[in-house]
């Protein structure tokens, strides 16, 4: 196995944890996927959200879990590595809305994790 098939199995994990982070509501599973810095920027329902982590962990709880025989749809469209930065668009399904995100990854002290998401909420 290469380093760059280890590296894009590395980051389907951490696109698998955010997206069954977001759907289930489960903190442990969002703070694993992203850097503590990170922020999450879009318009949602036309209005601008840029978000700190704690913030946006705090909007997914206050939703609360989807329903535990919910299986998360999402759909990675791309994956590009270049040494230990990779950028990741997923369109995934959250409480009835489909997003398409833009997840810029970082690889710190060789674990993978989100620094940005940018989305989009399609409508």
């Amino acid at each position: 196995m290469t380093a760059q098939t280890l590296d894009k199995e590395l980051i389907s994990i951490v696109v698998r944890n955010y997206v069954e982070g977001m759907v289930f509501a489960d903190e442990v599973l969002l703070r694993q996927a992203f850097h503590p810095d990170c922020r999450i920027i879009g318009h949602y329902h036309n209005e601008l959200e840029w978000l700190p982590l704690n913030d946006f962990i705090s909007a997914i709880k206050a939703e609360g879990p989807a329903a535990k025989d919910v299986n998360p749809f999402w759909q990675t469209v791309s994956v590009d590595v270049t040494g230990d930065a990779a950028a990741v668009k997923v369109i995934d399904d959250y409480l009835g809305m489909r997003f398409t995100d833009y997840l810029s990854l970082l690889k710190i002290k060789q674990r993978w994790m989100i620094v940005n998401k940018v989305y989009y909420l399609n409508e």
